[in-house]
């Protein structure tokens, strides 16, 4: 009786979902993982905040409409408000941009025309988090690029950080995703850095009041207003999100949010609200835990909305399309 129940679970996959494989370069582009591996590794050596730049790419390519590298297309006349220019992406890592044009300039000279932007950056970003310390889960491989890059759909499907827990979560479930999900992908806050605009309200003029969040660290408040001091007239200032191992995936970003130690509102929403106290909890004690469910969520987000076959393309480069005058 096996076979039919694994049959009819195939066939409970979204199509796109179930042509994709682990293996889908090992005859066409055999070195794949090997030339992702070299240009990541060479990469990250040099400029730490690669791993997190790709992670945070990473979500909001595939969270605004699928897995697909629309996030990569730069604006021209004939597409003006590419999504990469939508402001929430503005403050996306060069670097993450810049190690998968690395990799995709290699991968053709390896095998021309065979492996997508999409693949590249969802096998990047899963390397880069197993190099900085986190969990190793499998890659399905298989993605097309996308035939479009929409602006408008950034601010449509995107959270951010001053959002209410309701309207973070709606982002999530109508998507798909457990509120359990949720919680363990925000644990990839656990490396990179926060520009200080993004929490300038909870350390100056937090209310009538209190000058400062009182939900917020004492030290942390006064940490930062070190830092960000001057972030009017730089706006590149920014704090590590996570003080004690800004480098290293591990479950510290749950233990800073039990302990007021968060840098955005939605962080410290996440360590007070019924729905998501119990998993930040548990995370905070059993980063093995957070770990199993962080791959689990990962290798979902890693599948949403890919598009394959002729919904989309193999791009020659990553930042335009095939046919320059597709909108």
């Amino acid at each position: 009786m096996a076979f039919p129940i694994l049959f009819l679970l195939f066939l409970s996959l979204p199509f796109s979902y179930a042509k994709l494989n682990v293996d889908y370069y090992k005859e066409t582009c055999p070195d794949f993982s090997k030339i992702v591996m070299e240009n990541i590794y060479t990469k990250q050596s040099t400029s730490p905040a690669t791993a997190p730049g790709i992670l945070r790419l990473f979500f909001h390519d595939c969270i605004t409409d699928g897995c697909d590298a629309s996030i990569l297309v730069s604006s021209n006349a004939y597409n003006p408000h590419a999504e990469r220019d939508a402001d929430l992406n503005l403050s996306l890592s060069g670097d993450a941009f810049d190690v998968i044009v690395k990799i995709k300039n290699a991968l053709e000279l390896a095998c021309p025309g065979i492996v997508s932007c999409s693949d590249i950056v969802a096998q990047a970003t899963r390397d880069l988090v197993k190099m900085v310390g986190g969990p190793y889960y499998p890659v399905r491989l298989g993605r097309k690029d996308s035939l479009e890059s929409d602006a408008a759909k950034v601010v449509e499907n995107l959270p951010t950080p001053n959002m209410t827990m309701d309207q973070i979560i709606e982002k999530f479930t109508k998507k798909g995703f457990t509120v359990k999900e949720m919680v363990a992908m925000t644990g990839a806050h656990t490396i990179g850095f926060t520009h200080c605009k993004e929490f300038i309200g909870r350390i100056y003029n937090f209310s009538k009041t209190s000058d400062a969040d009182p939900t917020m660290h004492p030290k942390l408040v006064e940490g930062l207003r070190s830092v960000c001091h001057n972030y009017t007239s730089d706006p590149s200032m920014a704090a590590f999100n996570d003080m004690r191992t800004p480098g290293r995936f591990d479950n510290a970003y749950f233990q800073n949010v039990m302990n007021g130690l968060g840098l955005l509102t939605s962080d410290s929403l996440l360590g007070v609200d019924p729905r998501t106290k119990p998993y930040v909890e548990l995370y905070a004690k059993d980063q093995q835990a957070f770990f199993n469910d962080f791959v689990k969520a990962m290798e979902k987000l890693s599948v949403f909305q890919v598009k394959t076959g002729k919904q989309g393309e193999v791009r020659s480069r990553c930042d335009q399309f095939n046919s320059i005058s597709r909108a």
